[in-house]
């Protein structure tokens, strides 16, 4: 009996052992059940479950791109300046503000342009008595009225060109009193204050178009034939990582700079609120489309024993499955199919997780939050 009671604790020990390893092994991509006794502790496993982020699979077009950097402008930002010359009676609009076209800013005091028009008006009714006074003689003499070259001569002489061109003068300046918004934008900057002496062409301030923005974009050599006019950009920028904007490659311009042998790519994005000129961006330009493609998240595929995989949620747990990834863009990744079966391994629609799944385990229970739920680790 000795010699059985000396074996006993090593087989044991074996037979643990192999428990274990079979417990710890991975299930393949056809053995995704559950094991057997599964529901037993259902509620202790649910009080477990990690909190997880996850997103759904997806078949659509993948759009490999070129990845750079830019700088944000506007399309349209002007100095708005004073037209007339006068003094700033009342600002209407304030930095920050938005404002329309045609809005009033800045109002200059009418009274000086007033009297303008006044005087305009006076000198030219005078200039209309001196034609009288110089062609009525004549007409009686003659019983005709003054025509063709010589009421045009009597016209030069009684100074009523003049007179017609100092009034509309007159008029523009007061029009121009009230300086207005040339298009919809916000207000940059303004430079007076109420009673300050304007002269004609001082700058005032700036207004600043944020609807329709624009990125001049650096593009290596290599790259210039990978882009075309129309495609697709993706804009991201520090104040707001995990809001993209879609924008348009409207330009790819011609010149290539030689020191850093770069071309240019004009984007044209819609503003959203965050975006402002100055900031610099990252930007991925689509450089070819491959369509129809079943797609899940990048973050999703990870390597276990250097073998890809995915985990996708299932009746809720996570439980890996083998995939072979195609082609990314850094956002998406294409899943093949599998080279001896033909198999996809996952559906459109399937949860896979991008957030909290690099160190689980296959057949873990989990639950599915959103990003802002889920705990930093």
């Amino acid at each position: 009996e000795a010699p059985v009671s000396r074996t006993l604790p090593h087989r044991l020990r074996a037979v643990t052992l192999l428990l274990l390893l079979a417990a710890c092994a991975p299930r393949g991509a056809d053995d995704d059940a559950p094991p057997g006794g599964e529901d037993e502790g259902a509620e202790g496993a649910s009080a477990l479950a990690l909190p997880v982020v996850a997103e759904p699979v997806r078949r659509g077009d993948l759009v490999l791109s070129v990845v750079t950097t830019g700088q944000i402008g506007s399309e349209s930002v002007v100095s708005l300046r004073a037209e007339a010359q006068g003094t700033v009676q009342e600002i209407l609009v304030r930095p920050g503000a938005r404002v329309r076209r045609g809005q009033p800013i800045l109002r200059l005091d009418p009274r000086p342009f007033r009297i303008a028009v006044e005087e305009a008006e006076a000198a030219l009714r005078e200039a209309q008595l001196r034609l009288l006074d110089n062609t009525v003689p004549d007409s009686i003499v003659t019983g005709k009225a003054i025509t063709g070259e010589r009421l045009r001569n009597a016209e030069v002489r009684s100074g009523l060109d003049v007179a017609r061109v100092r009034l509309e003068r007159a008029r523009y300046d007061y029009e121009k009193a009230v300086v207005t918004a040339p298009f919809d934008g916000v207000l940059d900057d303004l430079r007076v204050a109420p009673g300050e002496r304007l002269t004609a062409g001082q700058e005032i301030g700036k207004l600043v178009d944020l609807d329709r923005l624009r990125i001049d974009a650096a593009v290596l050599e290599h790259d210039l034939p990978l882009i075309r006019v129309g495609g697709e950009a993706t804009v991201t920028v520090a104040a707001a990582p995990g809001e993209p904007v879609r924008g348009r490659i409207a330009a790819v311009l011609p010149l290539v700079d030689s020191a850093t042998r770069a071309g240019r790519a004009l984007i044209r994005v819609p503003g959203n609120g965050v975006l402002r000129p100055g900031m610099y961006a990252d930007v991925r330009l689509e450089a070819s489309r491959l369509s129809d493609r079943l797609l899940v998240p990048a973050g999703a595929v990870i390597e276990r024993d250097g073998r890809p995989l995915v985990f996708v949620v299932r009746d809720g747990r996570a439980r890996w499955v083998y995939v072979v990834p195609g082609r990314s863009n850094g956002v998406e990744t294409e899943i093949a199919p599998d080279e001896s079966s033909g198999d996809l391994r996952v559906e459109a629609g399937d949860l896979v997780l991008v957030e909290g799944h690099l160190t689980l385990t296959h057949d873990a229970p989990v639950r599915v939050v959103s990003r802002s739920e889920r705990p930093t680790p």
